[in-house]
């Protein structure tokens, strides 16, 4: 699983994933300070402790694991963790965000938490496709052309103003088409393989994106 190697890897999954844990945490019932301080504990021992070299997976999928591993720490080890941090011998990781309260805000209303919790994985994963795309755009000088592409990639074909498009990006109309579909095609490959990094090897790839595709249409 090539999110849980390497300290930098780690730390990238700690950036991308802490927003689901947070939502469930919230969602089950946690104030937005205990919910923050929940998932901060939760990563700087699941770093500390090197949880994902020496855990075994639940069937294999990243998101099963840290969700489980989550509920056991919210359950068995967070009071201990308080008192120790009140102490000031917990140093805080330095990657949490600042806007988990303001994007639990707008999430939807009824859903319970494990739902939730998907839910907010499935995004966490369109936002890391979304981040390398933009970083291969910005790696060849066209970041402003991404910007108005990636505007379009979530529309229906019928509900894009292809001349529009073509007039934003300074090319006729046939190129802008073939932009949109060559990143399409760009994204559905990115999106697969970061998937593919939240699964053991050997586990069912097109099941986990059926599952997510499910996630995302609820």
């Amino acid at each position: 699983m090539a999110a849980g190697s390497g300290g930098e890897a780690l730390e990238s999954l700690c950036r991308a994933y802490w927003y689901p844990l947070y939502a469930f945490a919230r969602r089950s019932g946690q104030s937005a300070a205990d919910a923050e301080d929940l998932t901060q504990g939760f990563f700087e021992k699941l770093l500390e402790k090197q949880w994902l070299a020496d855990a075994e997976r639940e069937k294999g999928r990243l998101r099963t694991f840290l969700l489980t591993a989550f509920r056991r720490y919210m359950n068995n080890e967070w009071r201990s963790d308080q008192s120790l941090k009140r102490g000031g011998q917990w140093s805080r990781v330095d990657w949490q965000q600042a806007d988990g309260e303001q994007r639990y805000a707008t999430a939807k209303a009824d859903a319970l938490p494990q739902d939730l919790f998907e839910r907010q994985w499935a995004l966490a994963i369109m936002d890391r496709t979304i981040a390398r795309l933009r970083g291969e755009f910005e790696q060849r000088g066209k970041q402003s052309q991404f910007e108005e592409l990636k505007s379009v990639l979530m529309l229906e074909r019928g509900a894009i103003d292809y001349p529009a498009l073509a007039e934003r990006l300074g090319m006729a109309e046939g190129a802008a088409r073939v932009a949109v579909h060559r990143l399409r095609k760009q994204f559905r490959t990115r999106f697969r393989e970061e998937v593919a990094s939240t699964l053991e090897e050997g586990e069912d790839l097109e099941e986990e994106l059926l599952f997510l595709a499910r996630v995302l249409s609820g």
